[in-house]
């Protein structure tokens, strides 16, 4: 499924360091400053900038999202997305320049599948940026999905892998496209409800963390302590519509219902969820709760196909490799 993210104004790169599993993905806008908001779940987050993107901030505008491993040591990566775009006079104009606006969050990648020292660096995201397309951009195992895993719950030895995901949906000329990098606690699900990837049982299946969280606690505790802070979702969402900062807001909140509906659980205590919404200056005329019931639609999509496309490694199957 090939995705135009062009229909919504913005192009998508990726850079990895395969070796060290580690890497990052950016969005950014083609050829005009977006809007944005955001909303953060759970409480294991590492980000940057986040307050630029307040209701009430000055710069009412976003040049790129970053989305990098390395846990917080990935922020610096952020230097690189800020040298491409003052590079090309892009950001907040001040006297004698610009400053770039580039929110950005993190997943936790240090070592279960490469090296703990293996972080994106400032030139893998200047690389990512520059690289960055409408069109033909990759999914699974690639960016900031390189390095990322599902259903830890049990542990990394019975966890899956988790990647980059991608998504449109339009109707009535309106579009919201998501990104989302799944690198979730929980288990993913497909749209009937089935978990498809998430931590593996004996013999086969699954072991549900949702429920045995619910109704066996002590299988899984000590297991999923080892897993504390090493568990996120990030998304963005992005569209075409005309909506103020407030809306977008809120667009990054409702759209968080994709993470509740496929990643079970979401948004907990060891996991760093976050949700990025992107608009046009000047977009489409719409609904917010059409837009909002797109984007949940687009990003339940990515994150389905975030782990569908995954590659997997050693100790660490993909879907494709444990059916």
């Amino acid at each position: 499924m090939a995705v135009d993210f062009a229909r919504v104004g913005i192009a998508v790169g990726h850079a990895a360091d395969v070796d060290a599993a580690t890497g990052c993905t950016v969005v950014r806008a083609v050829d005009a400053p977006l809007r944005g908001g955001v909303a953060v779940f759970g409480r294991a987050t590492g980000s940057r900038e986040l307050y630029a993107l307040g209701i009430d901030a000055l710069a009412d505008r976003v040049d790129a999202v970053l989305l990098t491993g390395g846990s917080a040591y990935g922020l610096d990566a952020a230097a690189g997305v800020m040298r491409w775009m003052e590079e090309r006079n892009r950001g907040f104009p001040i006297a004698g320049g610009v400053v770039p606006i580039v929110p950005a969050a993190v997943i936790f990648d240090l070592g279960p599948l490469g090296r703990f020292d293996g972080r994106p660096t400032p030139e893998m995201a200047y690389r990512a940026t520059d690289a960055a397309a409408c069109t033909g951009v990759a999914e699974g195992s690639v960016g900031a999905g390189t390095g990322a895993t599902v259903g830890k719950a049990a542990g990394v030895a019975r966890a899956m892998k988790g990647g980059v995901g991608c998504a449109l949906r339009e109707t009535a000329g309106v579009a919201v496209a998501a990104v989302a990098v799944v690198n979730a606690f929980g288990d993913v699900r497909d749209a009937a409800g089935r978990i498809i990837a998430g931590a593996r049982a004996d013999g086969g299946g699954f072991v549900d963390a949702s429920r045995l969280l619910v109704e066996q606690p002590h299988r899984i505790a000590a297991l999923a302590a080892e897993q504390r802070m090493r568990n996120t979702t990030l998304a963005v969402v992005a569209t075409n519509a005309a909506l103020d900062r407030v809306q977008l807001t809120q667009l990054a909140r409702a759209a968080g219902a994709a993470l509740f509906h496929r990643i079970t659980p979401a948004g907990s205590s060891f996991d760093g969820d976050i949700v990025f919404a992107l608009g046009a200056r000047a977009g489409t005329p719409a609904d917010a709760l059409h837009v909002e019931a797109l984007a949940v639609a687009a990003l339940e999509d990515a994150i389905e196909r975030g782990v569908r496309l995954a590659v997997g490694r050693p100790g660490v199957p993909g879907l494709a490799d444990a059916r």
